[in-house]
């Protein structure tokens, strides 16, 4: 039989009492509904934001990769391609 019951951890820390004062001000402005609602919150989003930027950034590093491979390794044109360029000159011409 499986639990419906999240598996939960615990998590302490030690502040400054003028932190911890801040933290409690703050989650009473913010309509927490305690002080623990507040950092975990906070912190789970602080947590995605980082880990979301990491991932941009790997993901375009790996698209300069790409992009930078493609201009170094570049195929023939196509006879398309060439047949393109051709009436995009010819038509320029005209202008």
């Amino acid at each position: 039989m499986k639990s419906s019951i999240k598996e939960q951890s615990r998590f302490d820390a030690r502040l400054p009492k003028e932190q911890k004062q801040l933290f409690e001000k703050a989650a009473t402005l913010g309509g927490y509904r305690n002080l623990s609602d507040f950092v975990f919150q906070s912190a789970q989003e602080k947590a995605q934001e980082i880990i979301q930027q990491q991932e941009l950034i790997l993901a375009s590093e790996k698209d300069a990769q790409l992009f930078f491979d493609a201009l170094t390794h570049a195929n023939e044109p196509s006879e398309g391609l060439k047949k393109a360029l051709q009436e995009y000159q010819q038509w320029t011409a005209k202008i």
